[in-house]
């Protein structure tokens, strides 16, 4: 199992938004999408769910976002397993970032994924083989 690229938990739920105030983000966060090999996590899906019904600024149902889930289960993820953890940990410490992102650059190394699509973390930074690129930067 393996991806180009990894979408953080905020990309996706900029892709679900309807917020008039996020249109742009949203169009950005579609357009990545549509590129082929894309992965995810299983941390990420269930963030993305947790996101978009309770805390989006316009929440969407727990349907909407089932139909969204089960869009996304066609794109290679990652379970959340005991060594994916201890590799997030150990990433987490290493770089002195959240285990939360930690566990994310774990998933995306595991996908062999050298791209990691987020806002959360330093443009352009490589973290091990994973080079994070925030695509919401003016260009």
């Amino acid at each position: 199992m393996n991806a180009d690229v990894v979408l953080d938990t905020n990309v996706l739920v900029y892709a679900a938004s309807t917020a008039a105030s996020e249109i742009e983000k949203s169009d950005i966060a579609n357009t990545l999408l549509k590129r082929r090999n894309i992965g995810l996590s299983g941390q990420i899906l269930q963030e993305f769910f947790v996101t978009v019904t309770r805390k989006g600024r316009v929440p969407i149902t727990d349907e909407e976002a089932l139909e969204w889930i089960e869009a996304l289960e066609e794109l290679p993820c990652v379970p959340v397993d005991p060594p994916l953890v201890r590799l997030g940990i150990d990433i987490a410490r290493r770089h002195r970032i959240s285990y939360w992102d930690g566990a994310v650059l774990a998933a995306a190394s595991r996908l062999s994924a050298g791209v990691l699509y987020t806002e959360d973390l330093n443009h352009g930074q490589l973290y091990g083989s994973v080079r994070v690129i925030n695509p919401f930067l003016p260009n």
